[in-house]
């Protein structure tokens, strides 16, 4: 039988269809086309620059059925490769897009090994059509993805770093920043995510050609929020928290008074504070940055080129950042960029304020205060003046407060004291600033501060320590871990209580023990009461103490007995809480709930006064090392002004919950009938108008007409 619409030859997707269902039986059309690509591909090598539509079809044919036929076209792949590498700069543009399909066809069915492939796509980024390196870019990409889905090839992955490496350096600046950004995007997806990635990028920040060096210094500027580990930090750290209601227990409230009602307050204060500090600190991540091979080295060798090369301020600013952040996190001693940076602080100086970032994330307590004093006296002298306005002066308040909470030995007691007196400003703004930078030291080293700075004493507070140049604070237990201790003391105390008989003990004590415990139960007590007293009834308390000494001379011995007592009580305090939480992390391991009963302990500590009156105030952990955020220099306190729109809008949710204003029915059933003078409101004035009539000012005549007839009332009724 023939066929007389047989177009096979003609008709390519109708053969490469029949082909995929059956290639035996194909065989012979297929061979004949092969016939043909390969006498249209030897004309195409005389004029690589003219298209040709036919060597166009055959092409993607051939890399269609090319896993059919794998014998036939074992050189295929590498025909193209070779047409490629010698004409490919020269190469019509819609023939190249072409041979590149069919390539990525051939590795999509694995006739191409990855390295071959992405090695001439990577040589082939240099060339000047934009659509084309778009694409292999996207291609690179996902491929890379592709081949580190299932298990990571170490091996390949090594291979193609190396290549990326040389790419680099290579002299075309469009290549090169096209490598450098697939590095970057593979990063971000979290596929190459180790040190020898971040270290080829890091190579890239001392690039001659200034897009290359922009790109890398950026990627290591950008926050990554792409960690997954901080997902699960965050739903255990929620859980971890304690809440109001167990604080309350902790602390045993029970009866509502104003004083508890107030600590109550704090308590939510202080635990929303606490749960701030854990999002700051993951939020801000620097993984790339703590990969890096030789910090010291690599900072060093930036801020060199920052000195030598002369590049737009913008640049300058991007090098200053990423130096800052390395000095920060790592700790780092680079003495000359202080008064470097130091020329640049003044208030004219364009980006001011992210000079005064990067001088504050540079600061940490390795630093010699020596090297930063200059700094902070410059920070002072040009924005913490009257001459300036109110804004200029708290930004710079600001500033001196992240600088001092990192590296906080480098202020003296005199300039403290004399910042510390713009709590008194008649700017709100530079009030609250100046407030900020005071209680930053009353956690840290509060014996700087002015007594009446310190704030009011706490237990916690007696644990702080002032810290000296180069000490490291090592903790040799769990701080708070004696708590543990003593809840099983108090377990324990429960059960052998009610495992007892209920029969009487004889205890035999002295009538001056009963005498002293009494005594020291009053003073507890009074002080309990007396915490919020101020330093003049303390004053007077002593005088009423002095008469009652010169009236009764044996009541004065045993108070000044009782106080010394106390004294070495209060010096043994600490000591013996350290020495109870040290047996508690030496000889158990603690679990979640012993750390949540712990913190609950911790934040009772910052609630509860304490009972002496020499206070260091409520500590609180900086974020040293950390990312210092620009809104936290900029954010002064200042009253904006509104639209109308939006003063309404204040008001409207100022109202929400708010009860209703005017007349409160007081009916217990909303539905029973109202009173007659309830029923006048609502009714209309022509019905009532001669009601409303007689509420007018009544004439001399009408009230003697009404007195008249109201005497002849009274005279008919008797």
């Amino acid at each position: 039988m023939v066929r007389h619409n047989n177009q096979l030859p003609n008709n390519l997707p109708q053969l490469q269809n029949l082909i995929k269902r059956d290639p035996a039986s194909y065989k012979d059309e297929f061979l004949q086309q092969q016939r043909h690509y390969k006498s249209l591909l030897a004309v195409f090598t005389l004029r690589p620059t003219d298209f040709n539509k036919s060597l166009d079809e055959l092409v993607m044919f051939m890399a269609q059925v090319a896993h059919c036929y794998p014998g036939e076209l074992a050189t295929f792949a590498q025909e193209l490769t070779n047409m490629l590498q010698t004409h490919g700069p020269v190469l019509d543009k819609d023939m190249r897009m072409t041979f590149c399909r069919a390539l990525i066809l051939l590795r999509n069915k694995r006739l191409l090994t990855p390295t071959d492939l992405l090695s001439l796509f990577f040589g082939l980024l240099r060339s000047q059509d934009k659509e084309l390196r778009k694409f292999l870019e996207s291609h690179i990409v996902s491929d890379i993805k592709n081949l580190n889905s299932k298990h990571k090839d170490a091996k390949l992955n090594r291979n193609l770093q190396n290549f990326m490496y040389t790419m680099l350096k290579d002299n075309n600046a469009k290549a090169a920043k096209m490598s450098l950004g697939i590095m970057v995007d593979l990063y971000k997806k979290n596929i190459w995510r180790d040190t020898k990635t971040v270290n080829v990028i890091s190579t890239g920040c001392f690039s001659k050609i200034t897009k290359v060096m922009v790109a890398a210094l950026k990627f290591f500027v950008t926050v990554d929020n792409n960690d997954s580990s901080d997902d699960s930090d965050s739903s255990s750290s929620d859980d971890d928290t304690p809440n109001t209601r167990e604080v309350i227990m902790a602390n045993k409230v029970s009866k509502t008074t104003r004083k508890r009602t107030k600590n109550l307050k704090k308590v939510k204060r202080l635990v929303e504070k606490n749960k701030k500090k854990k999002n700051q600190k993951q939020s801000s991540n620097f993984a790339a940055l703590t990969l890096i091979h030789d910090p010291q080295g690599f900072a060093e060798k930036l801020f060199h080129q920052l000195e030598k090369r002369h590049e737009r301020f913008e640049v300058k600013m991007l090098t200053l950042d990423v130096v800052s952040r390395l000095i920060g996190l790592h700790q780092l001693i680079v003495f000359n960029f202080y008064p470097y940076i130091q020329r640049f602080l003044q208030p004219h100086q364009k980006e001011v304020v992210r000079m005064m970032q990067f001088v504050a994330q540079a600061s940490h307590e390795i630093v010699p205060p020596d090297v930063l004093e200059p700094v902070l006296r410059a920070l002072v002298n040009n924005f913490v003046t009257e001459r300036n306005s109110s804004d200029v002066m708290a930004i710079g308040l600001n500033a001196i407060r992240e600088m001092c909470t990192r590296a906080p030995l480098v202020m003296t007691e005199d300039l403290l004291r004399d910042l510390a007196q713009y709590k008194n400003y008649r700017e709100r703004s530079v009030m609250m600033a100046a407030k900020s930078l005071i209680h930053v030291y009353r956690s840290s080293m509060p014996h700087l501060l002015h007594k009446k700075d310190r704030g009011r004493p706490t237990e916690a507070s007696l644990e702080i320590v002032a810290r000296k140049y180069g000490e490291v604070d090592a903790k040799e237990f769990v701080s708070g871990a004696e708590i543990l201790l003593d809840t099983e003391n108090n377990e324990s105390a429960d059960d052998s209580d009610e495992s007892g008989d209920g029969e009487w003990v004889n205890v035999s004590h002295s009538e001056n023990e009963i005498s002293d415990d009494e005594n020291i139960d009053g003073e507890d007590e009074d002080e309990d009461v007396n915490d919020s007293d101020d330093d003049n009834e303390d004053i007077e308390n002593t005088s009423d103490t002095e008469g009652i000494n010169d009236t009764d001379q044996s009541i004065s011995t045993q108070n000044s007995t009782t106080k010394k007592k106390k004294v070495i009580s209060k010096k043994e305090q600490l000591a013996e809480k350290k020495e109870k939480a040290a047996q508690v992390s030496s000889m158990r391991i603690l679990s979640d709930e012993d750390f949540k009963r712990i913190e609950i302990a911790q934040l009772s500590k910052q609630m509860t006064s304490a009972k002496n009156r020499k206070r260091p105030a409520e500590p609180e952990e900086s974020s040293r090392g950390e990312l210092v955020r620009l809104k936290d220099i900029e954010n002064i306190y200042k009253k904006r002004k509104h639209d109308k729109q939006t003063r309404i809008d204040s008001i409207k949710k100022g109202q929400e919950g708010r009860e209703k204003f005017g007349y409160k029915d007081g009916r217990l059933n909303p539905f029973s009938s109202k009173t007659n003078r309830e029923k006048k409101k609502t009714k209309n004035f022509m019905m009532i108008k001669h009601k409303a009539k007689g509420k007018a000012k009544k004439s001399f005549k009408d009230k003697q007409i009404a007195l008249r007839n109201h005497l002849t009332k009274l005279k008919k009724m008797k």
